[in-house]
């Protein structure tokens, strides 16, 4: 598997046109690439920035968040649940003199921005993730996930396959779109790199099976972490 970052035009908040960024860029697509996005450009195109003002950054997290943890920040995070995915801050990022939040409906942007890409560069077989990062349990440092993905199921299913032995391997499924979006995002950088976009060729999990992102998510009750999972979310606005 190979990845190709791709350097575009800074975009500028509170809102730019990322699609003209694009197609000024060397950007080169083939059949059965999957682009990977970042969410602040998306956020940006769609014009999710607020101005920069840290005495409001923990009301606009409360306001941001489908659900947050109640109390004075600690470590500076609010933790919230947002879009299905526990994140710090609901996902809101500092840039220049913005706070840029995250992308509107994630899913179906990244819908939108396939059928983009496909007209665009004439291609009829792409797939599309929107990557951030997020700190993970008991680790420093971030590692990529995908907020909305495009164009592929988001599972690869291993539970029917067998071990190295021939025995029934009691397998799980692996998480298609995180996956990708980690690797994206080393690609990409988490800092100056100017490089928000990259292409992901030969991975030999695409194509497969028809998207059926009903069976990705999972409610808290059902989550193997739900014994940390369970606590007194306030309904964020």
């Amino acid at each position: 598997m190979e990845i190709i970052a791709t350097t575009i035009e800074v975009l500028h908040p509170p809102k730019d046109d990322l699609f003209s960024k694009i197609q000024a860029s060397a950007l080169s697509l083939e059949e059965g690439d999957c682009i990977a996005i970042a969410s602040k450009v998306v956020a940006i195109h769609q014009g999710r920035c607020v101005v920069r003002d840290v005495s409001k950054k923990e009301e606009l997290v409360r306001q941001e968040a489908d659900f947050y943890l109640d109390g004075p920040a600690e470590h500076g995070v609010i933790h919230t649940i947002k879009n299905g995915t526990l994140i710090a801050n609901a996902g809101i990022d500092p840039f220049g003199g913005h706070h840029i939040l995250w992308p509107e409906k994630p899913k179906e942007a990244a819908e939108e921005l396939l059928e983009w890409f496909k007209k665009t560069y004439s291609k009829k077989n792409l797939y599309l993730i929107i990557v951030d990062s997020r700190s993970v349990f008991m680790r420093q440092g971030a590692v990529g996930i995908a907020l909305g993905w495009a164009g592929f199921n988001p599972l690869h299913d291993n539970r029917k396959r067998k071990d190295l032995l021939g025995f029934d391997s009691g397998g799980t499924q692996t998480n298609l779109p995180d996956s990708l979006a980690a690797a994206a995002a080393l690609a990409m950088g988490e800092a100056n790199e100017q490089t928000p976009l990259a292409v992901i060729r030969g991975c030999r999990f695409l194509p497969n099976e028809k998207p059926s992102p009903d069976d990705f998510e999972i409610p808290i009750e059902k989550d193997i972490y739900a014994p940390f999972l369970k606590k007194d979310w306030k309904k964020g606005r």
